[in-house]
């Protein structure tokens, strides 16, 4: 797959988190990779240079893209160490079987003790993970220890056993660590109470927890205990960033199959997991068009029967949000309403929302391997319906932007023969305009990009859209007059709403058939526009934002403000850092500078 192509498919890809999978030209799965943005993660291997001779193959060999959406990146990454155990592509390390991710086990047993393990033994016990993080996960354990006195041992705490005095206490109890149930000191009511919180800890619930640990941090911090407080800060960001249920590995599922369906009038998007053992290991969308009027629930059915076959499925339930008609009687069938199961139908459906949504944007973006005929005859039609007197084979089109007022910035796309020319997009800064003034930037702008044009003796478009209304269009009217090239190319506005196209001094409108593909070459090249503008203004009235805010305190200028954004990435990240971190960029006078006027601006 070349970059050209990728490009073409590029805007179905969602910036959501999960895995993707490449595809050779014999549809064999060669990389499995996740990603916390799909989208951007997938660009990288072909927007960069690679000098890895391995990741330079993998990329010509590329042929066909899938993905599978997450709920966040703790499941693309379980779910990735899933398939690549399942189909163990070529391009990715080898993983072994007995390389499993650790959970941590409440044991079913008198007093039931709490700890990590990788072993799922299937005798009872209550299995909460798994985790890929497992530093984390034994801080939090070693948290739990210090605050939640639970036994270590791992002596058969039966009520024959203590009622024998068959044990002694411990150094554990000497430590406070444990109440010494093995010498019938604690009771198991007793016991239990306390391994409720802890149970609440590691599932997530760690709210009261939290709070009682940010009172803890505020008091130390007051009475200038700052490495106390700095401690207290690390198990707080632990606990927040602890997550203790994955939706893609479950242990208490088993072994189950999951199926969902959206539909429209003319497709039906089904989307397919297989869990085994509680990972999912197959997962599948796909596109169905419908030939006839026909129900979801007989898509469906067909589309199950399909898939189990296809990957040899053998279990007997299937969870789904319909009922359906299954071959074999005895398998059973769950619409889940709260749950574990609820979780994974939902992000099933969650995948199949995304197929439709993806699909409608492709077919709006006529993102599909077009010859040069198919081409042609599209700018005929437009310019059949626009009665241009000229084929547009070179389109641009632009759009201006603004923050209150502030930051007011404009953007340039040009379309070459339909397709995107990304080498002469241009963007610019508002220069001439003071204040909240559309009219007056694209004018600005405008002049400014064909005086370019004409002084370069470079050749001008056939067709140029304004997106905005009819003052817009009006404002780079004047500016074509102004330099003398009216009547050298068509000039046209783009309602923002009702994606009507109109002239100047028009006062009926032109309305392209919604389904055609001039209409969708004109949405395609509006949404393009708009993209590129609104990421030029997102970064540059950050850039400005941050860089203002920092450089508005007595005693920062511009260097200092850019090596704290390099470090630190956000205004919002540094408000959050200690004196000392500050120090360790901008020195000691500075940080305490910077410090004090975030703080002192917090109370």
């Amino acid at each position: 797959m070349t970059k050209e192509e990728f490009d073409k498919i590029a805007p179905t890809i969602p910036h959501e988190p999960g895995c993707y999978k490449y595809y050779n030209s014999n549809n064999e799965l060669i990389y499995v990779g996740k990603a916390k943005d799909l989208i951007k993660r997938v660009s990288s291997y072909f927007n960069k240079v690679h000098d890895s001779f391995k990741t330079q193959k993998l990329v010509s060999l590329i042929h066909r893209i899938e993905f599978t959406i997450t709920n966040d990146e703790h499941d693309a990454f379980l779910l990735e160490n899933s398939l690549i155990k399942n189909y163990q592509p070529r391009f990715n390390i080898s993983l072994k079987d007995d390389k499993t991710y650790p959970f941590i086990v409440i044991k079913k047993e008198h007093f039931p003790r709490v700890f990590l393990t990788r072993r799922v033994i299937r005798d009872g016990s209550e299995y909460i993970g798994p985790f890929t993080g497992v530093f984390a996960v034994k801080e939090l354990l070693n948290f739990v220890k210090q605050n939640i006195p639970l036994r270590t041992c791992n002596l058969n705490l039966s009520p024959l056993n203590i009622a024998k005095g068959k044990y002694k206490v411990c150094l554990e109890y000497h430590l406070g660590n444990c109440k010494g149930p093995c010498q019938g000191f604690q009771s198991e009511e007793d016991y239990s109470t306390n391994l409720q919180h802890v149970k609440n800890i590691l599932k997530g619930k760690t709210r009261d927890v939290i709070k009682y640990l940010k009172e803890e941090m505020n008091t130390e911090a007051s009475t200038l205990h700052f490495e106390k407080a700095a401690v207290l800060k690390k198990k707080i960001e632990d606990l927040q960033n602890y997550q203790s249920r994955s939706t893609v590995v479950n242990t208490r599922l088993g072994n189950v199959d999951v199926a969902a369906i959206m539909s429209d009038e003319s497709n039906a998007y089904v989307s397919y997991m297989m869990v085994v053992d509680g990972s999912i290991i197959h997962t599948k969308t796909l596109k169905i068009e419908k030939k006839i009027d026909e129900e979801d629930k007989d898509i469906l059915s067909l589309c199950v029967a399909d898939f189990r076959d296809t990957f040899k499925s053998t279990s007997q339930e299937i969870i789904t949000s319909i009922m359906i008609d299954v071959a074999d009687e005895n398998i059973k069938l769950t619409i889940p309403k709260v749950g574990d199961k609820k979780d994974l139908l939902e992000l099933c459906e969650k995948n199949a929302v995304i197929a439709k949504y993806e699909a409608k944007k492709k077919a709006v973006l006529s993102v599909k391997e077009a010859t040069a005929a198919d081409t042609l005859k599209v700018l005929e039609d437009l310019q059949d319906a626009l009665q241009l007197p000229e084929l547009p084979s070179h389109i641009e089109c632009f759009d201006n932007s603004n923050f209150q007022g502030a930051y007011p910035v404009a953007a340039m796309v040009c379309f070459k023969n339909g397709e995107p020319a990304k080498a002469d997009y241009r963007h610019f800064h508002i220069k001439t305009v003071e204040g909240i003034n559309d009219f007056a930037s694209m004018s600005e702008v405008v002049y400014r990009r064909y005086f370019r044009l004409v002084k370069e003796k470079e050749p001008l478009p056939q067709l140029v859209i304004i997106d905005g209304g009819k003052g817009q269009l009006g404002a780079a009217l004047e500016s074509i007059e102004k330099l003398g090239l009216t009547g050298r190319m068509a000039l046209v506005g783009l309602a923002k709403r009702e994606e009507e196209i109109f002239f100047p001094g028009d006062t009926e409108s032109i309305k392209l058939p919604y389904d055609s593909q001039a209409h969708m070459l004109v949405r395609r090249i509006r949404d393009e526009v708009h993209r590129f503008g609104i990421t030029f203004h997102r970064d540059t009235r950050s850039k400005g934002t941050f860089k203002n805010e920092l450089e508005s305190i007595r005693g920062i200028g511009e260097q200092t403000a850019t090596e704290l954004l390099q470090e630190f990435r956000s205004i919002k990240n540094i408000k959050t850092l200690t004196e000392r971190e500050l120090t360790r960029v901008v020195g000691a006078t500075k940080a305490r500078i910077i410090w004090q006027y975030f703080n002192s601006a917090e109370e």
